[in-house]
């Protein structure tokens, strides 16, 4: 009895100089899956186990957990990893189903443009939040800030 495996539709390609981008892709896909497995379940349980639970997250929970950075240092890393993670598994579909070349560039560099961008954004509503907003009403922000006006 034989079976015959038919061959992949995307091209294969092999520069037997330079990095083979495939084999690092498939490497970076199973490391960033185990680091997400940690990142998520942690963010998980600190924001719904640990303390009052759902109840306790408000604008004053979040802006606790950004003054620490800690956490800053922990969402941003979730952030890269889910986003670079994601499509890294978007273009390994793309050039499986995409057949014609010119449609396979544009929908890879779609997805490049939307993922640096979403990165660029997060990075920075992440680095740029002010638990402190000037005008903020006061039973809604963080008790920190208080001592810092």
């Amino acid at each position: 009895m034989s079976v015959t495996i038919e061959m992949p539709k995307s091209p294969i390609r092999r520069d037997k100089r330079g990095i083979n981008w495939e084999k690092w892709g498939w490497i970076y896909m199973r490391a960033s899956g185990i680091v997400l497995v940690v990142l998520i379940f942690g963010h998980l349980f600190v924001n719904l186990m640990v303390g009052e639970g759902v109840k306790a997250i408000d604008f004053a929970f979040v802006a606790g957990k950004f003054t620490d950075p800690f956490w800053v240092v922990w969402d941003t890393a979730m952030l890269w990893l889910a986003l670079i993670h994601g499509a890294n598994g978007m273009r390994t579909i793309v050039n499986d189903y995409a057949t014609n070349p010119k449609f396979r560039t544009v929908m890879q560099w779609s997805l490049f443009i939307s993922t640096a961008a979403l990165i660029i954004l997060g990075t920075l509503t992440i680095y740029a939040f002010d638990p402190c907003p000037a005008g903020g009403p006061a039973d809604l922000l963080p008790s920190f800030c208080a001592a810092v006006k």
